[in-house]
């Protein structure tokens, strides 16, 4: 009998710490490798001012309501297909062009393991890039740590640089207690394989310890205008941006002195000294000493996913997994602030009431500077996890010119049943508009008998003739070869299966 309640008191446990990371979707230090671990915050009041609604016009959430998400009606009819191009992965977060000429994809496993796709749309069975004996060993059941990102250096065709974020042990002398170093590493492709990574060449050019395992953010892509290396990381994990590790007064994601719960930019091609890269010289806080000079945008709770739009000034959107309420989408700009943990969304938040969005919306950061609403918000009554997408800019679906394709993880945590969705911008201010929500409507999965998913809803990636990617599992845990790479069709391009 007592082991009977030490069990089921086990799994509660297990349970609650999962739902806290809902919406979440991570070594040693050598050679002028910069380390950040948190630093105190300053502990300013908030400045707030009355409202009753987002200012994207969403009304403001009541906790009788049964449903939250709003869904416009103007894409109720949204179609598209999918078209299965590879299959027995694991749990692929990322699919990623060499923009090389050569029309390969690089699947991301977040297992540790990076394949290449083929022209001929056909996976290599021999790895590109193995990193799994220098991770962090991941839970089966589920996790949020792993190989999160993967980017091509702009000019990859001539100087083979490759850029990876993932989560290995806790460095030597790390914070007691915490969970994991994040790092940002460079590799060079080997000089007589174009298809294998030199495993040797790496280094390590910054590493973040991170007191939880969710909460890791991890896309890293590269301007299209500008070449700098963006990278979105996480608040630290937990729940609230509370507790150990976390800034008390103001959490990580409002601290400026911690690279917790930002947008980071660097240079990767030249050094300042002292680190591994450089910092740009139009970084919002440059000269600032009272912040990290890395920091592009701050107050995020989880950035999870990341995507420039290829067309229409190139803006870059994120999708930040939210607690227990809401999910966003947020257009970031230079120095913008979206309000995390003080705000979630286009509401109010409380760490100590996480499940009361009521009261007073805040309009404004610790030094006065306006917050940034999402220009899409979802209820968890649609989903568990907003999964960010891309502007579409391909030519196969004309219908899906200029609109945002994401979805939402699943609805459970046991049983897979992600949703495809698709934002549009309003007419009156485009694409480059920010504070205005979108429309969001459900997307039909023509080539789905049921029109659904019916599977976990892991990720997106874009080829260099701006078609889309869908990548799915049945499985909420990086475990088994489930993991599959889809291309996303115009609705009567390929015929209906029975399970996507």
């Amino acid at each position: 009998m007592q082991r009977s309640r030490y069990v089921l008191i086990s799994l509660l446990v297990v349970l609650i710490l999962l739902m806290a990371a809902a919406g979440c979707s991570k070594t040693g230090n050598s050679g002028g490798t910069q380390t950040i671990t948190p630093g105190p915050g300053n502990g300013t009041a908030i400045t707030t001012n009355a409202t009753p609604m987002g200012s994207g016009g969403q009304p403001a959430y009541m906790k009788d309501q049964s449903s939250y998400t709003v869904l416009s009606s103007e894409n109720a009819t949204a179609a598209v297909g999918l078209k299965l191009v590879a299959e027995g992965l694991t749990a692929p977060v990322a699919l990623v062009s060499s923009h090389d000429g050569t029309g390969r994809l690089f699947a991301v496993d977040q297992t540790g393991v990076v394949r290449i796709i083929g022209k001929d749309r056909v996976m290599q069975s021999t790895p590109f890039l193995d990193l799994r004996d220098r991770m962090v060993t991941l839970s089966s059941s589920y996790d949020e740590r792993g190989l999160l990102g993967l980017a091509f250096h702009p000019d990859y065709k001539n100087n083979g640089r490759i850029f990876v974020f993932y989560s290995a042990p806790l460095r030597e002398g790390g914070p007691a207690g915490w969970n994991c170093t994040n790092r940002l590493s460079e590799f060079r492709v080997s000089s007589s394989d174009p298809n294998q990574v030199d495993m040797s060449s790496e280094r390590i050019l910054l590493t973040i310890d991170k007191p939880s395992m969710n909460h890791n953010g991890g896309p890293i892509l590269f301007g299209p205008d500008d070449g700098y290396l963006y990278l979105t990381i996480g608040d630290g994990g937990g729940a609230n941006d509370v507790g150990l590790g976390h800034t008390s007064g103001t959490g990580n994601a409002q601290d400026l002195k911690n690279l917790l719960g930002k947008v980071l930019r660097i240079d990767v091609n030249q050094r300042d000294e002292g680190l591994m890269y450089a910092i740009p010289r139009d970084n919002p806080f440059v000269g600032k000493a009272w912040a990290l000079p890395e920091i592009y945008a701050y107050g995020l709770r989880n950035p999870a996913y990341a995507s420039f739009d290829s067309g229409d000034g190139h803006n870059l959107f994120i999708g930040n997994a939210g607690q227990q309420l809401f999910e966003s989408v947020y257009q970031v700009k230079n120095g913008g602030n979206y309000g995390w943990n003080f705000k979630e969304g286009t509401h109010p938040f409380n760490p100590d009431q996480p499940r009361d969005p009521n009261g007073t919306v805040p309009t404004a950061g610790y030094r006065g500077e306006p917050l940034v609403d999402p220009i899409i918000e979802l209820g968890h009554d649609l989903g568990q996890v907003v999964v960010g997408g891309y502007v579409y800019r391909g030519t196969g679906i004309p219908d899906l010119t200029g609109k945002y394709l994401f979805g939402d993880w699943s609805d459970s945590f046991t049983v897979g049943n992600g949703t495809l969705l698709l934002g549009t911008p309003p007419q009156e201010s485009g694409a480059g508009s920010q504070n205005t929500m979108w429309s969001v409507g459900l997307v039909k999965i023509a080539t789905s008998q049921n029109g659904r998913v019916n599977g976990y809803v892991r990720g997106f990636g874009e080829d260099d003739q701006h078609e889309l990617y869908l990548l799915t599992s049945q499985t909420s845990g990086p475990s088994g070869t489930t993991g599959k790479v889809y291309q996303v069709t115009a609705p009567a391009a390929t015929k209906i299966v029975t399970t996507p």
